[in-house]
């Protein structure tokens, strides 16, 4: 279900790359206090969780999973985190495999459609706390993962209530628009710490060094690594099964949908039409906000930002 923003950004940050790239630059100085925990997986891999806090008795505890090549450093993670804190609730952050600080044990690596590892994640907080209400926010890849498990699962969903942001939920679609405009220079810089950690698994592939650096676009890598790897037969395989949006219509969990018109690496074919979402889903289209930007004001290097008060409210129904 299409829903009103109440996002409007100052005349000053109407542009989706200022939008895009100056959170990264003003990231909070403070940084949260972590605790890590290892978990194992059945498949003889690991990912790390590292809490701010534990919940009290039957308080919720708040989920978070980041995109690309992100962390619990990320600037996002970074200010969710802290106004999590202001607020007393609980907090942990799911690291995808080799996003941590160290590299996975397997060759299979982290993708967009890697569901099974939020399913582990949120199995374990069940089995820690049977009774604390899981609600959990997914930034860009984190996010279309998120879209998926929640779609898969149905009724099933061990999330109470989910926030969704900026996630490529076309996955085809998305691929297209980073080889174009200034888009290829986010491209380029996500590719290059792709191919830096794949360089460590090169002696498991067949490729050399000289042709993993030739990879420059999201559907060359995908096609010749994060497919294969992973299971699927190509790029166009592992989009068109790894994507989020056909798995809207099967949520049963309440979800926002939290989406900027203008984020630049997108296209209007990652939009969700209100047939292609179940009512458990809200949709919430800005005009303006970047990729994971939404800010809404203030000085160059205090700007004032609208997702963290708007995913609290979200999940605490206060909005």
């Amino acid at each position: 279900m299409p829903i009103k923003s109440s996002f409007r950004p100052s005349r000053w940050w109407h542009n989706p790359h200022l939008q895009t790239i100056w959170p990264v630059l003003t990231k909070p100085k403070q940084r949260p206090r972590l605790q890590r925990q290892r978990l194992e997986l059945d498949d003889g891999d690991f990912l790390d969780l590292d809490w701010q806090a534990q919940p009290q008795g039957d308080a919720p505890l708040l989920v978070l999973v980041h995109g690309l090549e992100g962390s619990a450093d990320s600037h996002y993670v970074r200010r969710l985190l802290l106004a999590a804190e202001q607020q007393s609730l609980a907090a942990v952050v799911m690291h995808q495999r080799s996003c941590s600080g160290e590299p996975n044990r397997l060759l299979r690596s982290y993708h967009s459609g890697a569901s099974d590892d939020l399913a582990a994640v949120l199995t374990e907080l069940k089995r820690q706390r049977p009774h604390t209400p899981l609600w959990m926010v997914g930034y860009s890849l984190g996010g279309n993962q998120l879209t998926k498990y929640l779609g898969e699962t149905g009724d099933a969903s061990l999330v109470t209530k989910a926030v969704v942001i900026s996630a490529p939920l076309d996955l085809a679609a998305c691929a297209q628009r980073m080889e174009q405009g200034f888009s290829r220079v986010y491209q380029r810089h996500l590719l290059s710490r792709l191919q830096r950690k794949t360089a460590d698994k090169l002696t498991q592939l067949p490729l050399s060094a000289e042709q993993l650096r030739g990879l420059n676009t999201f559907y060359q890598f995908d096609h010749q690594i994060t497919a294969p790897i992973n299971g699927f037969a190509s790029a166009d395989d592992y989009y068109r099964r790894a994507s989020g949006k056909p798995f809207m219509r099967q949520i049963r969990t309440p979800t926002l949908i939290l989406h900027a018109e203008d984020d630049p690496f997108m296209t209007q074919a990652v939009i969700p039409l209100p047939q292609e979402m179940s009512n458990s889903v809200e949709l919430e289209l800005c005009p303006n906000g970047g990729h994971v930007g939404f800010i809404e004001g203030g000085w160059p290097w205090a700007p004032r930002y609208y997702l963290e008060r708007r995913i609290l409210a979200y999940l605490s129904n206060t909005d």
